[in-house]
């Protein structure tokens, strides 16, 4: 079998004269394919030599994302049943050729593949990567760069962390101190939480309507949805730095506010107020034109209500809307966004907060969430199981398994070391499906997994790509591949694909990933705390 990854679903290989592919090869596109065969012919042998043709071709029969890829001595025929299984059949055909056909420049063929038949198609719809860039800014390219990484391993979408306590990253011509005060802070805690450390370096940036219009352009041509985040009600200090009157003013002096630079929760919520509600309307109604994503994230994690409780905006409120309390309250603001979206034709997702307060009971004012809004199940497989068994799709995201900024060895060598070890192994061996919904008709609910990293402890490309790699492959090939249970995985051929071609592979993308033998020397960070638990 070849080290293909994600692992395919069918492959037969033949003996034969093989396919030689160089300058003097054809390719042929038929309607439907021609963005494909740009990509494709990005990278295609320009060395002379080769003949036949290399053919894209769509059927319907197949499923959207299925694909089949045939190899012969005369062609290689590239099958999709959409314009994106072709794509992914194309990702399929590039990892049959030596790892050197991934370098941008100067590695071009003329390339030599034997008969082979393969057919694939993937186990889940919704196959994430979660960059948060408010911890940490990652400028335009960066982003570009990690679009091609997912492309690479078939995820199919970046799920774009925008806002946070730390930063907001987006661009909002309607209320610009979003950006011209909320995209910068002061300094930066260096490590996690207990960390005494501090660089005192100001930190900042933003992407431009002009840099997200690229981004999303970019992400399509490679068949990646970028779903944005715009965090409420809580994780919103930058915001508040900005415009402090979407702050509960009548509890704190938010006019004192700044853009803070240490992690960890903040207590700082948004006013439930007619004004804060219309101020994201109109953000909204920016990031509406700007992603046309069907799904808009909210955020909605780590709210604590002791604001609320004091405020007297707030307590009206809930007196106004009939609601239980605090947590209700929130639900009613999730809520509000819910509605408003859908009415725009867009689904809301959320983290599993969004699922409290009684948003799922007949019995919640005014109605409970639409049937089109979505759970990021954050807090283990519970808030996924409840949302599925309500009716909501649910993306499978828990912290334990695929919070990628967590560390990956006990080692004492580990970077900035934060939670538990989740090992390679581990990520191998996740299994997305709940046992609880195995086996019933909510078992569809479930879209798929996504792996989530958090930017406190990776401020720069290079350790994002060490806290990624090779994890993300592992989580590509739980997404895309019909996996045996967890329990009967086999990760000895997983390590075995890793080894012939795929660590190779990366090089050649300039991935600095974790090696299995531990981190390089350049990759520790000695003397920085994290919180190892």
């Amino acid at each position: 079998m070849s080290a293909v990854i994600p692992r395919v679903v069918s492959e037969v290989s033949e003996d034969g004269e093989e396919f030689v592919w160089g300058s003097g090869t054809v390719l042929r596109a038929a309607p439907g394919t021609e963005g494909v065969a740009d990509w494709l012919q990005g990278w295609a042998p320009r060395e002379e030599g080769g003949g036949g043709a290399v053919e894209l071709s769509l059927d319907d029969g197949l499923a959207p994302e299925a694909y089949r890829l045939d190899v012969t001595a005369d062609r290689i025929h590239l099958t999709g049943g959409s314009a994106a299984g072709v794509f992914w059949a194309a990702q399929t055909l590039r990892q049959l050729l030596p790892p050197r056909a991934y370098r941008r420049a100067g590695a071009w063929g003329p390339w030599r593949l034997a008969p082979t038949h393969i057919g694939d198609e993937p186990r889940f719809a919704w196959r994430g990567f979660m960059l948060d860039v408010a911890r940490h800014f990652m400028p335009k390219d960066g982003v570009l760069r990690v679009i091609d990484q997912l492309a690479a391993h078939k995820l199919n979408v970046l799920h774009f962390h925008l806002t946070d306590d730390q930063g907001w990253r987006l661009e909002i011509a309607r209320h610009p101190r979003l950006t011209e005060v909320g995209a910068w802070r002061t300094g930066t805690q260096i490590g996690h939480r207990a960390s005494t450390l501090w660089d005192a370096r100001p930190h900042g940036g933003y992407y431009t309507h002009d840099d997200i219009r690229e981004i999303v352009a970019y992400a399509a041509e490679r068949h990646i949805t970028v779903v944005p985040e715009i965090d409420v009600p809580g994780h919103s200090s930058a915001a508040l730095a900005a415009y402090p009157e979407l702050g509960c003013t009548d509890v704190a002096d938010t006019t004192e506010l700044e853009v803070p630079g240490h992690w960890g929760m903040n207590l700082h919520l948004l006013s439930p107020s007619d004004a804060t509600l219309r101020f994201y309307e109109e953000v909204l109604e920016e990031v509406l034109d700007l992603f046309p994503a069907p799904f808009i994230h909210v955020g909605g994690d780590e709210c604590k209500k002791d604001q609320w409780r004091e405020s007297a905006t707030a307590q009206a409120r809930i007196t106004a809307e009939g609601l239980s309390g605090e947590d209700a309250l929130q639900g009613w603001f999730t809520r509000h966004f819910d509605r408003w979206l859908a009415a725009r034709g867009r689904r809301l997702i959320g983290w599993d907060e969004i699922l409290e307060g009684g948003v799922l009971e007949d019995g919640f004012p005014g109605g409970s969430l639409t049937e089109g809004a979505a759970v990021s199940s954050w807090r283990g497989y519970d808030g996924g199981v409840t949302a599925a068994r309500a009716g909501h799709d649910v993306v499978m995201c828990p912290e334990h398994e695929l919070y990628l900024d967590r560390r990956q060895d006990g080692g004492e060598d580990e970077p900035m070391p934060l939670g538990y070890v989740q090992t390679l192994r581990d990520v191998y061996h996740f299994e997305p499906l709940p046992p609880e919904l195995a086996d019933t008709p909510q078992a569809r609910h479930v879209l798929g997994i996504q792996a989530n990293l958090w930017s406190e402890c990776t401020e720069s490309p290079q350790r994002v790509d060490y806290q990624v790699f090779p994890r993300l492959a592992a989580v590509a090939e739980v997404a895309w591949s019909q996996l045996e249970p967890a329990a009967e995985r086999d990760f000895a051929d997983f390590e075995r694909r890793l080894e012939e071609a795929h660590y190779a592979r990366l090089d050649a993308m300039g991935v600095d990933y974790r090696p299995p033998s531990g981190p390089r020397p350049w990759q520790r960070r000695p003397g920085i705390p994290g919180r190892p638990r």
